[in-house]
């Protein structure tokens, strides 16, 4: 019953969802207590189905069968190449509550949403300017050292951050575009 038809008729009553057929659905409950039967055999890391196993063997083979149409930049998870097209598209779909500011990723919200909750920690000695997270402090440091560990493999300009190289492909993806409508 179920697995021909397309019904879900076996229903985890832990968090609602729904399988064609029970052994799924004993599988997924796993995940509710903790189980963990399913292991790589290269990395030891355990998954408690087997699905995340086969996702997580991709990246031992090497295999990345998501690609993006837009750049041709693969990617192992579908989650990820989801959130890769955001950088394409400029969808930016998870909001602070508190100010309203949007970010691509839950990643990115969550690590701003610090500047809410938590006091600025990071001073530099140099000028006393604080920073929320130690790598803004970083970064921030490299302006007082002179650091530019980031070079455009186009022209070999260095530069403090990694956002400028990609500022800097751009300009140079401009100017060629530019070149090539003007001919």
């Amino acid at each position: 019953m179920g697995s021909n038809t397309g019904e879900k008729p076996y229903k985890c009553l832990e968090c609602g969802k729904s399988f064609n057929d029970r052994s799924n659905l004993s599988s997924h409950q796993g995940i509710h207590i903790g189980k963990k039967p399913d292991q790589c055999l290269e990395c030891k890391k355990t998954f408690s189905q087997s699905t995340g196993l086969a996702r997580h063997l991709r990246l031992h083979r090497g295999q990345k069968p998501n690609k993006c149409w837009e750049c041709e930049k693969c990617f192992y998870q579908k989650e990820h190449l989801t959130s890769h097209m955001r950088l394409h598209t400029g969808e930016k779909s998870f909001n602070c509550l508190e100010c309203g500011k949007s970010f691509r990723n839950t990643s990115n919200l969550c690590s701003h949403q610090t500047v809410h909750t938590e006091e600025k920690r990071f001073k530099c000695l140099e000028c006393g300017k604080i920073f929320h997270h130690s790598r803004y402090l970083v970064s921030h440091m490299r302006i007082h050292t002179g650091e530019k560990p980031y070079k455009c493999l186009q022209c070999g300009k260095k530069f403090h951050h990694s956002a400028s190289v990609r500022t800097n492909h751009r300009i140079h993806k401009r100017g060629e575009l530019l070149r090539r409508c003007g001919e």
